[in-house]
C-alpha cells in the first residue's frame, strides 16, 4: 500500500483505497483512511453529498433515531459544537451537519460527484480491484469500500398503464432538490411505509385533497417531537463519551432507554396497559419496543402490544370504517420498521384526506387524469409514489462486481447474501461492506454502525499494512457459519412473521431472505472485537 499513485497501470487513477458512496458511511470512511495516511478517494453517482439524505428530499422527511444519538462520535470538538434544532431532526438539517462534517475536515476534495461506478473486478494478477464509471473513467484501487447504503436503490412503482397519466409525478426516494407545491391540488399518495406515512401528513396540510392508497396497513407511534431542550442537550453532552459507550451495550445501539426486566406475560392487564400508556406518552420506537422482554420473541406478548396500538388507532380516527382500515393484522408489530409520525392518524380525520383501499381493491390501472381502482377513476393532478427502496443488496446489486474467477456477485448472491459478519464476502479479496446484509446495520442506530464497522476495516488493514500482508478474503467455512448463525438467531424472533423488505419481499422476484443480523448491536460488537483480538480467524491474509 503506497501513499502515492502507482505506476501499474498509466491509463488508471490509482490509488490505496476507493470508497463507493459519500453518504454518512463513505465520508467517515473517506475521513478514517485519510487520517491513517491512505492515498483514497470517494465515488458518489450523485450531484452533491449526504446519500440517502440527499436523495430523500420529499415533505417530512425525518430520522427516526434522536438527533443527539444520530451524530458522529468521532471527534468530540464535533460533538460540542453542532446544535441539532430538534428531538428528531429533518432531512434539511441532517444534510446541513453532512455538509459541515465535509468541510470542516476537507474531505469534498477528495470526493468525485456525479459518477456512478458500474463495473468492478478483481485482477489478481496485480492483486487491484480495476472499477469503471458510467462516464467511461478507468480506476484501481488495492482495496475496494463499498459504502452504498441500505436504502439508496429507489423500488420504482409497477402498474398497468402507468404511462398514461398526464400529471405530475415523483418518488419520495428521488425528490427533486426544488420545492414542489401542492396547494389546491388533487394528489393521490401510493405507500404507506415511513416515507408514505411522512410526506403525506405535510402534503395534506396544503393539498385540495390527499387520497392515501394503502394496500398494507403498518404499525405507526407518536415520535412526540420538539425543539430541542438546551438542559437536556447540556447535560447529555457532558456525558457524550459515556453515552455513546453505553450505546454499545445495547440491542440498538442508542442510549438513554433503560431495557425492560419482565416478560409481557407476568404482569396483568391493568399493569400492561399501564406500562404500554407510558411509552406512547414518551414517543419513540425504542421505547415501546422495551416495554418488556419479549415483544419481539412471543407472539402472545406482541399480540397485547399490537392491540394496544389498533385500540389507539381506533380512538384517534373518528370514522370506525377507516379507522379499521388503518389497524395493522398482517404482521406482529415491530417485525416491519415500526414508524414514527407526527400526527399521521389524526390526519385521516381531516375533510381533505381520503384513505382508498387497495388491498381488496387493486388499482387495476390509470388514465391521462388519474387511478382507476374498481372501475372508479380517481381524478389527480399529482401522484407520490411512496414504494420503498431494492433494500440491503440493491445498491451492491447495480455494479456488475466480478472476482478474479469470472463470478459475480449477482450469481454468488442469487439465494440471497453471502457474507461474513456483513463486512465480506467469500472469494472477492480486499472488498469491504460498511453495514453490509447480515450485520447489525438497519437494525441499529446506522450512524454507530457505520463507525463501527469502519473502525474494524481500519484496524483491520493497519494490521497489514504493519505485517506486509497485501491481502485479505474471507473464508468459505467462516461465512458459511456466520449465515447459519444469522438465520438462527432471526429464526428464535417474530421478524420472519414480517414479510418487509427486511426479507426482500417487497421486490417481485427477489430471493425471501431475513437480511439483517438482529442479534444486537453490543453481541455483534464483542464478535468482531473478539475476532481482532484472535488474530482474524475466519479470513486469510497473505
Amino acid at each position: 500500500m503506497t501513499k502515492t499513485v502507482s505506476n501499474r497501470d498509466s491509463k488508471t487513477n490509482h490509488f490505496d483505497i476507493i470508497v463507493i458512496g459519500a453518504g454518512l458511511g463513505g465520508l467517515y470512511t473517506l475521513h478514517k483512511m485519510l487520517g491513517q495516511g491512505y492515498n483514497v478517494i470517494a465515488v458518489e453517482q450523485g450531484k452533491r453529498i449526504g446519500g440517502t439524505w440527499f436523495w430523500n428530499q420529499y415533505p417530512g422527511c425525518r430520522c427516526d433515531v434522536e438527533s443527539l444519538e444520530y451524530s458522529y462520535s468521532f471527534s468530540e470538538e464535533l460533538q460540542q459544537e453542532w446544535h441539532w434544532p430538534e428531538k428528531y431532526s429533518k432531512q434539511t438539517d441532517i444534510l446541513k451537519y453532512i455538509n459541515h462534517v465535509a468541510d470542516r475536515f476537507s474531505l469534498k476534495q477528495k470526493i468525485v460527484l456525479n459518477t456512478k461506478i458500474i463495473d468492478a473486478r478483481y485482477d489478481q494478477i496485480d492483486n487491484i480491484w480495476r472499477l469503471r464509471s458510467s462516464k467511461n473513467d478507468s480506476y484501481s484501487c488495492d482495496f475496494c469500500i463499498m459504502a452504498t447504503g441500505n436504502l439508496s436503490v429507489p423500488n420504482p412503482p409497477k402498474f398497468p398503464r402507468l404511462e398514461e397519466f398526464r400529471g405530475d409525478s415523483y418518488h419520495t426516494g428521488l425528490w427533486p432538490s426544488k420545492h414542489i407545491d401542492f396547494s389546491n391540488k388533487r394528489v393521490g399518495l401510493i405507500g404507506t411505509g415511513s416515507s408514505g406515512v411522512q410526506a403525506s401528513t405535510e402534503i395534506a396540510k396544503n393539498a385540495k385533497h390527499l387520497y392515501v392508497f394503502q394496500r398494507t396497513a403498518n404499525f405507526s407511534l407518536p415520535a412526540r417531537n420538539k425543539p430541542s431542550d438546551p438542559r437536556t442537550v447540556e447535560a447529555h453532552k457532558r456525558e457524550y463519551e459515556k453515552k455513546r459507550q453505553a450505546a454499545f451495550a445495547t440491542p440498538f445501539g442508542i442510549s438513554g432507554y433503560p431495557p425492560p426486566t419482565k416478560s409481557a406475560l407476568e404482569v396483568n392487564d391493568q399493569i400492561r396497559n399501564q406500562i404500554f400508556e407510558e411509552k406512547w406518552l414518551e414517543g419513540g420506537t425504542i421505547s415501546f419496543l422495551y416495554s418488556f422482554t419479549d415483544l419481539l420473541t412471543n407472539q402472545t406478548a406482541n399480540d397485547y402490544a399490537s392491540e394496544f396500538v389498533r385500540k389507539k388507532i381506533r380512538k384517534i380516527v373518528k370514522d370506525p370504517k377507516t379507522a379499521e382500515l388503518l389497524c395493522p393484522h398482517s404482521h406482529p408489530i415491530g417485525t416491519k420498521r415500526l414508524i414514527l409520525d407526527s400526527g399521521y392518524y389524526d390526519m385521516f380525520n381531516q375533510d381533505n384526506v381520503q384513505l382508498i383501499d387497495i388491498k381488496n381493491n387493486p388499482i387495476t390501472g390509470f388514465t391521462e387524469n388519474g387511478i382507476i381502482v374498481k372501475a372508479k377513476e380517481y381524478l389527480l393532478d399529482a401522484i407520490v409514489f411512496a414504494t420503498g427502496f431494492d433494500a440491503m443488496t440493491g445498491a451492491l446489486h447495480n455494479i456488475d462486481i466480478y472476482n478474479h474467477r469470472g463470478i459475480s456477485l449477482k450469481q454468488k448472491w442469487k439465494e440471497g447474501p453471502l457474507t461474513y459478519l456483513g463486512l465480506m464476502t467469500a472469494d472477492f479479496p480486499n472488498f469491504f461492506m460498511i453495514t453490509g446484509p447480515q450485520s447489525p446495520g438497519v437494525k441499529s442506530n446506522m450512524i454507530l454502525s457505520i463507525e463501527q464497522h469502519v473502525n474494524w476495516v481500519a484496524q483491520c488493514l493497519e494490521t497489514m499494512r504493519k505485517s506486509g500482508k497485501r491481502t485479505i478474503n474471507a473464508k468459505e467455512t467462516s461465512e458459511k457459519s456466520w449465515v447459519n448463525h444469522c438465520k438462527e438467531v432471526a429464526d428464535k424472533t417474530l421478524y420472519p412473521l414480517g414479510n418487509s423488505w427486511y426479507q426482500g419481499a417487497n421486490i417481485p422476484g427477489k430471493k425471501k431472505v431475513f437480511m439483517p443480523y438482529i442479534g444486537g448491536v453490543q453481541k455483534y460488537k464483542n464478535i468482531c472485537d473478539e475476532i481482532v483480538r484472535q488474530g482474524y480467524p475466519g479470513f486469510h491474509l497473505s
